[in-house]
């Protein structure tokens, strides 16, 4: 009985000190209620400053709260003073969130000054107010795709090799003598004491002891240098600074043109995260006054703000005192952040911070601040671009995750892809581009869809080149049977610094009279853009539904959109009805984009009739494009050919060229006969 108690204590005292090494938890503060703050009250603000990550405090002098009536935001004003305030400058964009305390109790979030006056007036947003946020829906952060939590995953593998390591010992105690597992004991509790080493016979006991020390210390580490500060804005003004990393000049103008952040500044800073690998910390712990990071993206490229922890409880944080992009319940980054130091402005100041590591999620954006919890993270899809210029020689991969947001995904996912292009090439005007994505999704059959396609532009030649992703993506986040999963996205680009276009000069049939079925090989010369003329051999077969008489066929550029009757129609002046176009699923519109022509494609396809001349004949066509709509889908697939040179096959690039985009349509007649 003797031995056993012993070995429990052992027991005991080991699970004792794995709990008493395990990283901190913080728990909420008492808080100091919106109806008790009164004015004349002296409080204290805790932020960071610089890159010691230490933080610091100004003093606060309660003004007096403001209501402005039922459904507003409740404000408390106040001010501060003293050498070390007027030293940065008064109160700074970045210091948001920042906790302000009347004695031990928390009074709420520094949240908004006042542009062009005081900076050293401010607005505290009562915690009061920004708890609820704890309570509030959230549903942003489902998928259908199987996923492993990971935090599970590393806690449980932990308590298996605790339980392993203490079987072990146990073992080791059933074989030591009486004399032996009393010194162990002795050893074992001096050197918890830290009054001895631990020897070798208790070196496998105490290295879960000595690991769990480590992985403490460190995230107390992390979470000062860490917690990483914000670059937020005033609410009572529009936000001023959003942080980015891997954008140069046209890739934030492109930015900045195409998300909805009025009044929003881009701040190309540096952030974590030198390639593809998501940089996650599972432990880390923060705590009131702590810098933390909200992010977008998250890579190679990445967009995000900074700002200040107000209050912890457990997992559970709030932040910032005011709206982040306020979207409500949303599924963003929680990122540490590096303070790097603050800029005095003659009114308004910021505080300058890099996002740093992935450690939670945020899934609310709200009036009155953000919220979210520590080592749970946001759905997010991982986006690879692979860019090859060939007149530079020059070739990069990049990586970035973006956050599932549907109203961003689409904008972000050209938006990096348009902006590594220009990070590779030093110019994207007068330039060709060849473009494939990939995108793997529940959204279409088979789960991936991909499209090619290239492109001229003088001006911007990205611009261009993303137009399709844009298209693919905002097909399928808008998807309403229901909401559509993205697995990852792949991006291949190659860009060549001159114009390889051409336009079709003639297209000379070797018989002008037909058959229905019946194959014709047109003789078709294109012009490249200064170079000499080619001729190319394309065979088209005539549709065995075609009617007798002349047939009036197109040849063009696969980017050229065909005219159908009901565009005629719309053209004429007539109300077209597009009840069949509303109704179409998801997948039906991505099939039809991955079929629309390319182009780099020659397309030989029945043409249109000339215009209407008369309402007659319009009610007369119109008659006619019912009937056509009816045989539309028994029709025959119109004839392509793809413009793509095969080094490999001497006869094929004797045939075909290298690729050009075909600028124009001409247009050919042919007489069928039964």
């Amino acid at each position: 009985m003797r031995y056993s108690l012993k070995r429990l204590a052992a027991a005991s005292l080991f699970a004792f000190t794995l709990n008493f090494y395990a990283p901190a938890s913080h728990a909420m503060p008492p808080i100091l209620p919106y109806s008790e703050v009164m004015a004349g009250m002296q409080g204290t603000a805790y932020t960071v400053l610089d890159t010691s990550g230490e933080i610091r405090t100004f003093p606060v002098e309660i003004l007096g709260g403001m209501e402005g009536g039922k459904g507003s935001q409740r404000m408390i004003m106040a001010r501060t003073s003293g050498d070390f305030i007027e030293h940065v400058g008064g109160v700074l964009q970045g210091m948001s969130g920042s906790p302000v305390y009347v004695e031990d109790r928390l009074v709420g979030a520094l949240a908004a000054g006042l542009k062009d006056l005081s900076p050293y007036t401010f607005f505290i947003t009562p915690i009061e107010d920004m708890t609820p946020l704890w309570s509030m829906p959230d549903t942003k952060n489902q998928t259908s795709i199987d996923t492993v939590d990971l935090v599970k995953a590393i806690e449980e593998r932990k308590k298996a090799e605790e339980k392993r390591r203490l079987r072990a010992r146990e073992k080791k105690f059933a074989k030591m003598s009486r004399e032996e597992r009393e010194a162990e004991w002795r050893d074992m509790i001096a050197a918890l004491n830290g009054e001895k080493a631990v020897d070798a016979s208790t070196e496998e006991a105490s290295s879960a002891v000595a690991h769990t020390d480590t992985s403490s210390v460190e995230a107390a580490d992390t979470s000062e240098t860490a917690g990483k500060e914000e670059t937020s804005t005033h609410p009572t003004e529009d936000k001023a600074y959003f942080f980015t990393r891997g954008f140069n000049t046209a890739g934030l103008r492109y930015l900045q043109d195409k998300l909805p952040m009025s009044g929003t500044s881009l701040l190309p800073l540096g952030g974590s995260g030198t390639n593809t690998k998501l940089h996650t910390r599972y432990d880390a712990t923060l705590t009131g006054g702590q810098p933390v990071g909200v992010a977008l993206v998250y890579g190679d490229f990445s967009i995000g703000a900074t700002g200040t922890v107000t209050a912890v409880d457990g997992k559970k944080v709030l932040a910032f005192g005011h709206s982040f992009m306020h979207k409500g319940n949303v599924n963003y980054f929680m990122t540490d952040a590096d303070v790097i130091g603050t800029i005095a402005g003659q009114s308004n100041g910021v505080k300058i911070a890099n996002i740093g590591s992935v450690i939670g999620r945020v899934n609310q954006d709200r009036e009155t601040g953000i919220a979210g919890v520590l080592g749970t993270f946001p759905t997010s899809v991982p986006v690879q671009i692979r860019v090859k210029d060939n007149a530079l020689g020059t070739e990069e991969t990049f990586g970035a995750q973006i956050a599932y947001d549907e109203d961003f995904l689409p904008i972000l996912s050209g938006s990096v892809a348009y902006a590594a292009m220009n990070r590779v090439s030093d110019t994207l005007g007068s330039s060709t581009a060849r473009i494939r994505f990939a995108i793997r999704t529940n959204a279409y059959e088979g789960g991936l869809f991909e499209r090619r396609n290239m492109y001229y532009s003088a001006a911007d030649v990205g611009q261009i080149a993303v137009t399709e992703l844009l298209q693919a993506m905002n097909l399928i986040v808008t998807n309403a049977e229901k909401e559509s999963d993205v697995i990852d996205v792949n991006v291949d680009v190659e860009l060549d610094g001159e114009r390889q276009t051409a336009l079709l000069v003639s297209a000379t049939p070797d018989k002008m009279t037909v058959k229905p079925g019946e194959t014709v090989t047109f003789q078709t010369k294109i012009r490249p853009y200064r170079k000499a003329e080619e001729t190319l051999s394309i065979p088209y077969t005539v549709p065995k539904t075609q009617p007798t008489g002349m047939m009036n066929l197109d040849i063009r550029g696969g980017g050229f959109v065909p005219v159908n009757p009901l565009m005629l129609l719309a053209q004429a002046g007539l109300e077209v009805p597009d009840d069949e176009e509303k109704f179409k699923s998801t997948g039906d519109r991505l099939r039809e984009l991955a079929e629309q022509g390319e182009n780099n494609e020659i397309i030989i396809a029945p043409g249109a009739a000339p215009a209407p001349t008369s309402e007659k004949e319009m009610k007369r066509r119109m008659k006619a494009a019912a009937k056509a709509s009816a045989r539309a889908a028994k029709a025959e697939p119109e004839k392509r050919i793809t413009l793509l040179a095969d080094p490999n096959k001497k006869e094929e690039k004797e045939k075909f060229f290298a690729p050009y985009v075909i600028e124009n349509v001409i247009h050919a007649t042919l007489k069928v006969e039964d």
